[in-house]
């Protein structure tokens, strides 16, 4: 049996990853630092609270991580836990750049002295593209990182690039475009509009103010896209992967989708908000995913219209359960 070492199991991708782990037979072990309260609501949404193990720990303390990955004795990890909201990023700059970028050098700190065997997936994002060079982008475009949160992902994947090189380490880049699920955040725009529309369509809320309704992004599921990351730690040899589902969509376009699922025009409630505006705005991301559809012989199922109306379904079963 393979042990599984992940960060960040509480959030969206922890949790899928986890459910996709246990399904192939590991023992999974997440980490989870102290707080007043544990977030399990994802655990238990899927119903596998109980069949993972927990340790104590944070990504900002390499004395508590080291002993966290001695004590599990993983033979992959999955670095996962960040500051992930992008439009927090620019009110908690010194945070994101904490949490985001140093914690991913804690962490192959801690593996490197542990056992630098062991197999170091880092999550990185599309948002290291931010100004686009190139239409589609892949392992070879270069970055151009729009955000403190972009920044912070940027020094991330090169010290995991660095680590492998410079230690011969088994660490990989997974430069995934935007994956959503019933599991992501309210903050994510993607769920502020599948529960506002949910609320919209039961009388609890009147509209749906948001900002550039023009971006364009590539979004998949992120129940396919944990397939992925779990791939590139069984190849031969560790490289970076982009994972996208090579299509895009305008937030507009979202809407629309998510909109018709219940019978409503989404002209008539969504209210644009120059509140919502970022400081520097990443217009469009498209991805291409022809290296991991090759190598690792990957490919999304789930399009987008599938994984909004999943969305919506979800969230009008919350409203109707807890109308508020």
């Amino acid at each position: 049996m393979k042990t599984a070492f992940l960060t960040g199991i509480t959030g969206q991708d922890g949790a899928y990853l986890a459910k996709f782990l246990l399904e192939k037979g590991y023992r999974v072990v997440g980490l989870v630092p102290r707080r007043s309260t544990l977030e399990h609501w994802r655990l238990e949404y899927l119903k596998i609270e109980d069949d993972v193990e927990y340790v104590d720990g944070d990504i900002l303390d390499l004395s508590s991580l080291t002993r966290a990955i001695k004590k599990s004795k993983p033979d992959e990890v999955y670095h996962l836990a960040a500051q992930s909201f992008v439009g927090s990023s620019w009110e908690q700059p010194i945070l994101t750049a904490q949490s985001t970028g140093m914690g991913v050098l804690y962490v192959l700190e801690a593996i490197r002295e542990t056992d630098p065997d062991i197999k170091m997936y880092q999550a990185s994002s599309s948002e290291l593209y931010g100004l686009i060079q190139e239409p589609r982008q892949s392992e070879e475009t270069p970055f151009y990182p729009r955000s403190p949160y972009a920044v912070s992902k940027l020094f991330g994947y090169w010290m995991t690039k660095n680590y492998r090189e410079s230690f011969q380490m088994y660490s990989c880049n997974g430069i995934l475009f935007n994956h959503e699920s019933p599991l992501r955040g309210l903050e994510f725009v993607t769920r502020k509009v599948t529960h506002a529309v949910a609320r919209i369509a039961t009388n609890l809320q009147k509209e749906l103010r948001l900002g550039n309704i023009q971006a364009k992004r590539d979004w998949g599921f992120a129940g396919d896209y944990v397939e992925a990351m779990w791939l590139m730690l069984q190849q031969s040899k560790p490289d970076d992967f982009v994972i996208a589902t090579g299509k895009t969509s305008t937030v507009e376009e979202m809407c629309k989708i998510a909109f018709d699922y219940v019978g409503l025009n989404y002209q008539d409630y969504v209210v644009i908000d120059p509140e919502f505006y970022r400081p520097a705005e990443v217009d469009i991301l498209l991805g291409n995913p022809e290296k991991a559809k090759q190598e690792l012989g990957w490919t999304p199922k789930t399009k987008l219209e599938q994984l909004i109306h999943m969305m919506v379904e979800a969230d009008l079963q919350r409203v109707a359960k807890t109308p508020r």
